[in-house]
């Protein structure tokens, strides 16, 4: 069951994690898609928390968010309107990758190899945003 606002939006929040200008990118077996780390809001979370604890789950990073970037809204695939938060994340500690139940892969690319890896336009621009263009 998809978890809404008030104004009936699924709410999520997620990061562009920055290291040595490099960005991490994860992959989703699911959706055979390279992404960015994100996911929804726990009841009672705040976008912060969020976007720290998905990262902290999808790639094993233990980072901190920096300034907020461009939000996103648009229909999921089961048709929910959804609204993303995004921050530029910094890591505090890299630890070692571990295959979780949503992301087989992580890894750190140049914002050009962003660029040719990321399905979703919106998250190659949240790449620029953060870390200027390829």
């Amino acid at each position: 069951m998809a978890k809404l606002d008030s104004d009936g939006r699924i709410r999520a929040a997620g990061g562009v994690v920055v290291r040595d200008g490099r960005v991490c990118i994860i992959h989703r077996p699911k959706y055979e898609d390279w992404s960015l780390p994100k996911g929804k809001l726990e009841p009672g979370e705040s976008w912060e928390a969020a976007a720290i604890r998905e990262v902290q789950e999808e790639t094993g990073l233990a980072a901190r968010c920096g300034e907020e970037l461009t939000p996103h809204e648009y229909v999921d695939r089961k048709g929910h309107p959804k609204v993303v938060r995004w921050w530029r994340m910094s890591v505090d500690e890299v630890a070692p990758f571990v295959l979780n139940a949503e992301v087989d892969e992580r890894r750190w690319v140049t914002p050009a190899e962003a660029e040719r890896l990321l399905v979703y336009e919106h998250d190659r621009a949240l790449v620029r945003e953060a870390l200027g263009p390829a």
